[in-house]
């Protein structure tokens, strides 16, 4: 078993593993902390990779802090250096040296990796897929050169990388496998009109269009072969979804399902020395029907935070932050705020004769507000984040020939007069 100074052992670099070193450290925690992170490089923001760092030749602006804040907190971190194995019983983790670093409490926090895309000629020269800083700066190469630019898979990610190419000049070419864009994130009332606003802007849009093959010449990609016809590309940038990398805790004997099974504290369902954030872990929710994983910046650092303060000793109840998400697609901003279902009732406001360009989902369930998608209406998706989880609930009388702007103001009037 491990002593009482083995400390804190993060698996992973990204924001949530960043998350908990911090809260970690601002909760007060005097243990030794280590971060294995598998790139050499320092922690950064992965946001900006789909929307602007590919076009910055050293993608400027993107760690999360400077080395110093590791060094003046005393984290030893750990670039470029992999947990091959976890020995759950010992309380020890295995790095790919052979170095074995015994924890108190161990943290996974190893994220998400791509789909890869299982078609021939997927392996060509300038196929690409979007994970890694290094893979956006590769992208953002390409994308200097390139005419005829295919995106495969219409979710945020190839939103986003469609009008960067499409502003750069490139002719642009988006196909997706299912029936509409973003099917399983926003309603259909949404996406009708954001494709709509995609295709003003020139960019090309096939959906229900599965991808047969890529072709190239001399190694290098020249065309896309999709169940509508050929189509020319000289840069092919696909994002077909995610799996959680959640093989170290199948491998230990970790309760794992699409992402490592862990409780409302976030700990492992097999271990409670174990804790499980961000991308990679599967939990239960309020807001959720069963067990869900998120994948988001916010979900990260939340979960993040609510371990490090959990373990440093602080007061933390169960995981229950509001789900909330965001994509900046060109001169489009969506945000989400909360978790929709399919069965839910929707109700659709558009913006008025001075902002057109705005647009407003809200879900309800049972008489209550439990979604709200945006387009270009960031106030209102401020209030959203605000009402969701208030109570009275909001229902949908109390939107009737209203926006959630006026009704938070309405409230804050009616409780300083009380």
């Amino acid at each position: 078993m491990s002593g009482t100074n083995a400390g804190v052992v993060v698996v992973g670099g990204g924001q949530a593993g960043f998350s908990v070193v911090q809260a970690l450290r601002g909760a007060g925690y005097e243990g030794p902390v280590t971060v294995f992170a598998d790139e050499p490089r320092l922690p950064y923001q992965r946001p900006p990779l789909s929307k602007k760092a590919h076009t910055e030749p050293e993608g400027p602006g993107v760690d999360l802090v400077p080395e110093s804040f590791y060094r003046e907190r005393d984290i030893d971190l750990r670039l470029g250096e992999y947990v091959a194995a976890l020995d759950t019983a010992a309380c020890a983790v295995t790095t790919g040296s052979g170095e074995r670093v015994p924890y108190e409490h161990l943290v996974l926090a190893t994220g998400a990796r791509n789909r890869p895309l299982p078609v021939p000629g997927a392996e060509l020269a300038g196929v690409h897929a979007l994970r890694s800083l290094d893979d956006a700066l590769t992208i953002g190469r390409a994308l200097t050169t390139a005419r005829d630019v295919v995106v495969v898979g219409g979710g945020f990610i190839g939103l986003e990388l469609a009008q960067v190419a499409q502003a750069g000049g490139a002719r642009v070419t988006v196909v997706e496998l299912a029936d509409r864009l973003l099917s399983r994130a926003v309603s259909p009332q949404l996406e009708e009109h954001l494709r709509e606003r995609h295709e003003r802007d020139g960019i090309r849009i096939l959906t229900g269009t599965a991808i047969e093959q890529i072709e190239g010449k001399d190694g290098q990609v020249h065309q896309v072969v999709t169940g509508q016809g050929p189509l020319p590309a000289d840069l092919v940038v696909y994002g077909i979804g995610a799996t959680p990398r959640d093989e170290l805790a199948r491998e230990a004997g970790l309760a794992v399902d699409d992402g490592v099974i862990v409780d409302e504290q976030l700990r492992s369902v097999s271990d409670p020395r174990v804790f499980a954030v961000g991308d990679c872990a599967r939990h239960p929710h309020p807001h959720a029907d069963g067990l869900i994983r998120l994948e988001s910046v916010q979900n990260a650092i939340d979960q993040g935070a609510l371990v490090g303060r959990r373990i440093a000793g602080g007061a933390a109840g169960p995981y229950e932050s509001l789900p909330w998400f965001w994509s900046d697609q060109g001169p489009v901003k969506l945000q989400i705020a909360g978790l929709r279902a399919s069965t839910d009732e929707v109700r659709v406001v558009p913006g008025d004769s001075d902002t057109p360009e705005r647009l407003a989902v809200y879900a309800f369930r049972d008489e209550r507000l439990v979604a709200v998608e945006t387009l270009n209406w960031p106030a209102e998706h401020l209030a959203a984040r605000r009402l969701l989880q208030q109570n009275p609930p909001v229902s949908p009388a109390d939107l009737a020939g209203s926006t959630l702007g006026a009704l938070a103001r309405a409230r804050r009037r009616k409780e300083v007069r009380a």
